[in-house]
């Protein structure tokens, strides 16, 4: 399961905004069903983001959203944005890896 979240940020919240999620990435690497992830900022939209998680399952995800850990960034990565996050998920139907 993927899921691809974009989000626009607050002018001028850029920097810190990115280093919570990192903040938030790194500690969803220890997470039962973890996957990937990946941090993507249009090369048009420097006020934007993209992150795409890649987790086992939805299942795995929604406790991920449960965690301390994640919800301890939350308020944090919220106030920096300017508006709420689009969600939307996707299933993984080719992968290609070299």
């Amino acid at each position: 399961m993927m899921t691809i979240s974009v989000v626009t940020l607050k002018e001028g919240s850029e920097p810190e905004w990115d280093r919570a999620m990192q903040e938030r990435l790194e500690a969803a690497e220890s997470q039962p069903g973890w996957v990937a992830g990946q941090l993507l900022m249009p090369a048009d939209r420097l006020d934007q983001r993209a992150i795409v998680g890649t987790w086992q399952t939805r299942a795995d995800w929604e406790a991920w959203h449960n965690d301390p850990a994640f919800t301890a960034t939350r308020e944090r990565l919220e106030g920096l944005q300017a508006g709420p996050s689009e969600v939307r998920w996707y299933e993984v139907l080719t992968k290609r890896q070299p």
